[in-house]
């Protein structure tokens, strides 16, 4: 296709061929070296489009003479990655039966994951009662099946695509001593999350492994000039157009390649005075981006090439010619036709066995991304459909393409396998994903609805909100028509569920109450019922009734399994701690602080999570924060993203009550937890709105509390709403507004009479007694602290006895003796001090030396007065400082009025959490792991960490931390600022 040529600048259309391996030579030479020997591992690093693919493929190619079998396979970019997939393709790749490699009974365990090959494996072993065992089990069969098959390479593609099991799978196959077989595996850094085990894969094997890493990078000028040039039969290009490419695309090796093919389907390559220029280079711009080249290529073919295009771009893995046709839906001459268009064009490419696919994965994503979704969903069905002839049938890409199709009935026969192999694997989140997604789509069966929201862990529920489509679902199949028995009460034991970890405890009531009579063909989830009735949530049933449950739910005969019996542990001892009976503390401590298998996970971690929210309503922090760390702790390491997220908020809550004030409002409104559902961050908005009230910010400070307040009152959530309304009282109560005031604490109170919640009141009575005082109901605030101190019973609630302690003294200063009140608001700041409330304590100091004054003890009065202030504003509360300063003054002390500008400005100092950030840093700790233990998001620490380099002038978290230890600030490295001042 190349025109003649002239000095004075004749023209010619270029012809195109693909692209010569360049600037990869010493990659390529180090390749060679790594696994010329004995086994050894390969890592491979760089940016998508950088050429991972194809230096491996050139290396696979030149040397083909290996006598030992290679294999090699892909990742595809699931939503929701299927377990061992990759490992499974692999294999698949290398035979088509088993029966004659002489597998040892071992292999039986392979049974699950190739069930097409049952014939030839040996019988299933005896099941293992603990999931890692199984797990281990599973790769060591794997392991002999590639020994027997001589596999002596095994080439992963794209790993951070894969799922976590066969990463764990290739950390097993490297730990072998000495390592049976090479492993070279490709990745994107970007795409790595900070706590991937494939980070693990170099740093955990033994000094002896040969290993190798290879870190490509963009091409520069001259090596883009000699990749084009590559593509033009070795023709010069011009310096000029090589410097205007390299400039547009960072010397991306597939920017570069799809933007000379776009040129050059757009005439605008020619070549002049011997060289390949490009027409007009000051007036056409090289497309931005790799997508919208692609997609001009794409427009430029043929009508049929465009349709096989999109069917390449649905298929998504390499797939033959007869599925990639049936899926175009094309006759088969044209779509014969536009396929060899389609791979003429160099857009797809052809393998060694045959398999279409598009050169680049991202190409196919633009194709994709492109195609309008009903003619979407038509070609996933059409690939579906065309796939599930094929022996054995891949499982994971059918369950992809009828969800993508909208036939939910038949993605969820191939969903619910995908599900069930990864629960047997022990991957619960994936599983629940899987799940979740099934059920929230609808159309499903009652029966199947049961089946499949049973194998669910609340949990693991990466996204709370599908909650909400599950609930609609299992509504509708309740109004659907009428239903057995049985079939009823499971659907309303399942509705219970979800309303549950939506926390509309009502309305979960309301279904756990007419399930229980109808589960009597299943026992176990009638127990379970009882014992969700027995938490004392709905605000409409005594705690007398919620006794009854949890003692019928005792006396039912149920033969438990072990970890069933655990489960109903965990509930019971919920229950009893809300309840408020100290039994429940000693019934705590027989709960297992780690579980003993898999299966025991869910409960423990729930158990520590329920007992450390007990632990700070009933005012034991201390173990309250063991709990609730251990609970971070163990949901991370079993990805248990909801028991994450609510132990987190619970610390913030904690960090409230005793003084943990430094960077709160940062952990209050951490980004992170953005989109999740208000019920599960209403503890983080209390605290949001009770800063913004100590910093004098009252009527921002009321929204937050009002709208905590409208939400507790749709769930149903007693508990849930006395310290917002005793909060909202308290803003009440310095605007003046004294009836508004009675208004929102007469509700609360009521509530929890009715209850009989009294250990519970720590906050609420005392803002409702300061109120009825305000308001000069003296006889009314009498009569209810004679009824806390009767409704406590001398329960050993410390927070709710230094509640009482203080009523009294409030009590005692409206009517009686100055100093005997200056005494007992004394007695309610050391228990205050106790427990550590610092910020109640401080304000019972301020009571004590108000009564000291009337009492005419002034100098006892102005020792804690001052020393109140002091502690008020190291704590930040602006607005008590202020009110404290105000009144030292009037008794002539001269203080400095406290700094009211909001946050305070550092100027070229580092903030407080910029030091927390750096210190951190210097300890070498990543983004993740900063924000993990300040509880920040990462791109929280990312905004610190960007400050504190601004500061200190440098550009590299190692310069940042060289700074900060020549400057002196780097003492108590890697312990948080908040926790020394706390």
């Amino acid at each position: 296709m190349a025109g003649g040529t002239g000095r004075g600048g004749g023209q010619g259309l270029a012809a195109i061929s693909a692209p010569g391996l360049v600037g990869r030579d010493g990659e390529l030479a180090a390749l060679v070296e790594a696994l010329s020997g004995q086994p050894a591992l390969v890592l491979v690093a760089g940016e998508a489009g950088i050429g991972k693919s194809r230096l491996l493929r050139e290396f696979l190619a030149r040397n083909d003479g290996h006598r030992r079998r290679t294999l090699l396979v892909g990742c595809p970019p699931f939503r929701e990655p299927y377990t061992l997939g990759p490992v499974v393709d692999a294999v698949r790749q290398a035979t088509d039966d088993v029966a004659d490699l002489g597998l040892s009974g071992l292999a039986g365990a392979l049974r699950p994951v190739f069930p097409e090959w049952a014939d030839g494996l040996p019988p299933a072993p005896e099941p293992l009662d603990d999931a890692k065992a199984s797990r281990h089990r599973l790769f060591r069969a794997l392991a002999e099946l590639l020994s027997r098959l001589d596999v002596g390479t095994l080439v992963l593609e794209d790993l951070h695509w894969a799922d976590e099991v066969t990463q764990e799978f290739l950390l097993f196959l490297a730990s072998y001593d000495p390592q049976q077989l090479s492993l070279v595996v490709s990745y994107r850094p970007e795409d790595v999350p900070a706590d991937s085990l494939l980070l693990r894969l170099s740093s955990r094997l033994r000094g002896r492994t040969p290993q190798l890493r290879l870190d490509l990078e963009p091409l520069d000028v001259d090596q883009t000039a000699g990749l084009v040039s590559s593509m033009l039969g070795g023709e010069h290009v011009s310096a000029a157009f090589a410097t205007f490419l390299h400039g547009h695309t960072d010397g991306l090796p597939l920017a570069v390649e799809e933007s000379v093919r776009l040129m050059r389907d757009r005439a605008d390559l020619v070549r002049r005075d011997g060289e390949w220029v490009r027409r007009r280079l000051d007036e056409i711009e090289v497309p931005p981006t790799v997508r919208d080249a692609v997609l001009e290529r794409t427009y430029r073919l043929g009508a049929d090439a465009q349709v096989v295009l999109r069917a390449a771009a649905v298929l998504s893995d390499p797939t033959d010619e007869a599925v990639v046709i049936a899926t175009s839906g094309l006759e088969r001459d044209r779509a014969t036709a536009g396929l060899t268009d389609a791979l003429a064009c160099g857009l797809l490419v052809e393998d060694e066995r045959l398999l279409v696919s598009f050169r680049h994965m991202l190409a196919g994503r633009s194709v994709y991304d492109a195609v309008p979704t009903p003619q979407r969903r038509a070609l996933h069905a059409r690939a579906g459909r065309a796939l599930e002839g094929r022996t054995p049938p891949p499982i994971a890409r059918l369950a992809r393409h009828f969800r993508e199709a909208g036939d939910t009935e038949t993605w969820c026969g191939y969903g619910e396998r995908a599900a069930d192999l990864a629960l047997a694997s022990g991957d619960e989140a994936t599983a629940t994903d899987l799940l979740c997604d099934m059920i929230g789509a609808g159309d499903l069966s009652p029966r199947a609805l049961i089946r499949l929201f049973d194998k669910v862990s609340m949990g693991a529920l990466a996204h709370p909100s599908s909650l909400h489509d599950i609930v609609r679902v299992l509504r509708a199949a309740l109004a659907a028509g009428d239903h057995s028995r049985e079939i009823e009460g499971e659907l309303r034991f399942q509705l219970g569920r979800a309303l549950s970890g939506l926390e509309e405890y009502t309305a979960c009531g309301d279904e756990f109450v007419l399930a229980v009579p109808l589960l009597t063909h299943a026992p176990l989830k009638a127990v379970r019922a009882m014992l969700l009735l027995g938490r004392p949530r709905r605000t409409a049933e005594a705690v007398a009734g919620h006794r009854r449950w949890l003692e019928r739910a005792a006396k039912s005969s149920v033969r438990l399994s072990a970890t069933d019996r655990l489960g109903v542990q965990v509930e019971r001892v919920t229950s009893l701690l809300l309840l408020g009976e100290e039994d429940g503390w000693a019934e705590a401590a027989k709960i297992p602080e780690e579980p003993a298998s898999p299966d025991e996970r869910q409960h423990v971690v729930r158990a520590h999570l329920n007992i450390g929210d007990a632990a700070v309503q009933w005012g034991r922090y201390p173990e309250a924060r063991r709990r609730l760390q251990l609970t971070v702790e163990m949901a991370e390491r079993y990805e248990l993203v909801r028991n994450r997220w609510l132990a987190r908020v619970n610390l913030v809550h904690l960090d409230w009550f005793t003084g943990n004030w430094q960077g709160l409002a940062e952990r209050a409104a951490d980004r992170e937890l953005d989109g999740v559902d208000l019920p599960m961050l209403r503890e983080a908005v209390l605290v949001r709105g009770l800063l913004l009230a100590v910093a004098g910010e009252r009527v921002a400070a009321a929204e937050h509390l009002e709208q905590i307040l409208a939400d507790t009152g749709r769930t149903g959530a007693v508990d849930a709403s006395l310290e917002p309304a005793a909060a909202l009282a308290h803003v009440h109560l310095a605007d003046g507004r004294v009836d508004e005031a009675l208004a929102v604490t007469a509700d609360a109170v009521t509530a929890m009479r009715t209850k009989g919640l009294w250990f519970l009141a720590t906050e609420i009575v005392p803002a409702r007694v300061q109120t009825l005082l305000a308001a000069g109901r003296v006889a009314d605030a009498g009569e209810l602290v004679d009824a806390f101190t009767a409704g406590l019973g001398g329960r050993g609630a410390p927070s709710a006895g230094a509640a009482l302690e203080l009523c009294r003294a409030l009590l005692t200063e409206a009517t009686g003796d100055a100093s005997d009140a200056a005494v007992a608001y004394g007695r309610a700041a050391e228990a205050w001090q106790a427990l550590p409330r610092p910020y109640d304590a401080l304000l019972a100091r301020e009571r004590q030396a108000r009564c000291l004054f009337a009492s005419g003890d002034d100098d006892a009065a102005l020792a804690l007065l001052t020393g109140a202030l002091a502690g008020l504003t190291e704590l930040g509360a602006v607005a008590d400082a202020t009110r404290v300063t105000h009144a030292l003054r009037q008794h002539g002390v001269d203080v400095k009025r406290p700094w009211r500008g909001g946050r305070r400005g550092y100027g070229d100092e580092l903030s407080p959490r910029e030091l927390d950030v750096a210190r951190l840093v210097i300890g070498g700790r990543t983004n993740r792991e900063i924000g993990a233990e300040l509880y920040l998001s990462p791109k929280t620490v990312a905004r610190h960490l960007h400050g504190a380099m601004r500061k200190l002038g440098v550009s590299t978290r190692t310069a940042l931390a060289v700074s900060v230890v020549e400057a002196g600030l780097a003492s108590d490295t890697g312990r948080p600022t908040a926790e020394r001042a706390g």
